[in-house]
């Protein structure tokens, strides 16, 4: 997909998706997946394949005994697992490691997982849900690539994103939600996904989503997982108001809502101190 010309005017550029992620949207749009297919795909790519591995090893996945392969890994985990770890390994590697990088990533592993919970409990679509929070803040990593040093001072003043938004359409003529949306059309997003990433400070903010509906659903689980990242108070008043704004019904909503608290207090009290 092309990029809005309005941000080629900005001489900010926008990394190509890889190649094997290319290949492997096409093979996961097909509801019939051929692992095997997908498997060689992500094998092919030596440096995604080595940072896949890397991941699904580590202690984040509590597998017993260590895995060889990417067909392996897809056996214990399942191929949605796997492409969604692939997907979050190829996005780091469009950008050069960088300290300030490090919390974006992190958060975005986390809140690809919850929303892809989420929306596994609410009957929507998962992998647009994870893809979507994995990529809610990608913009960030653009404009700090086009200009570290300007950049970094933004987001140390910067209290929350709403904050952050203004100081870079001030510096930039552009903000990272405008760019991480970008991004996400020409990787291929689906524009529910798209529309997430979009306007997902303003929804987070305010707690209002976007029109039209068709594009609130993602959308409202990227607010919900927001709920609780942030452990708000009034999360329940909150996820009603969503749930009722995305036309979804309320109590598989606040249950699944409860659910995703219980598991971030329960990942927090194994944490050591």
């Amino acid at each position: 997909m092309s990029v809005n010309p309005e941000l080629r005017k900005l001489d900010i550029d926008i990394p190509s998706q890889p190649q094997a992620l290319l290949q492997l949207s096409l093979l996961l749009a097909d509801d019939d997946i051929n692992l095997q297919a997908a498997a060689a795909l992500i094998e092919g790519d030596m440096a995604l394949a080595a940072a896949v591995m890397k991941a699904v090893n580590s202690s984040l996945y509590g597998l017993k005994g260590r895995v060889q392969s990417v067909h392996q890994a897809i056996t214990y985990l399942g191929m949605r697992e796997v492409a969604a770890i692939t997907f979050e390994m190829g996005l780091r590697a469009a950008f050069p490691p960088a300290p300030e990088l490090d919390p974006i990533w992190g958060r975005a592993a986390w809140r690809g997982q919850v929303m892809s919970r989420l929306a596994q409990a609410l009957g929507l679509d998962a992998w647009g849900a994870h893809s979507a929070g994995l990529f809610e803040e990608c913009g960030k990593a653009v404009l700090f690539r086009h200009a570290p040093d300007h950049y970094r001072a933004m987001l140390r003043a910067a209290p929350d994103d709403l904050a952050l938004v203004e100081l870079e359409r001030t510096g930039f003529g552009v903000s990272h939600d405008a760019l991480g949306a970008a991004l996400c059309e020409s990787w291929g997003l689906g524009l529910p996904a798209v529309a997430s990433v979009r306007h997902h400070v303003l929804a987070q903010a305010h707690r209002e989503l976007p029109p039209p509906p068709a594009k609130r659903s993602i959308c409202a689980l990227s607010v919900l997982a927001h709920l609780v990242e942030i452990e708000a108070e009034d999360a329940e008043q909150a996820a009603t108001a969503i749930a009722e704004q995305a036309e979804l019904s309320p109590e598989p909503v606040l249950r699944a809502l409860r659910r995703a608290l219980e598991q971030r207090a329960s990942a927090e009290a194994r944490q050591p101190a």
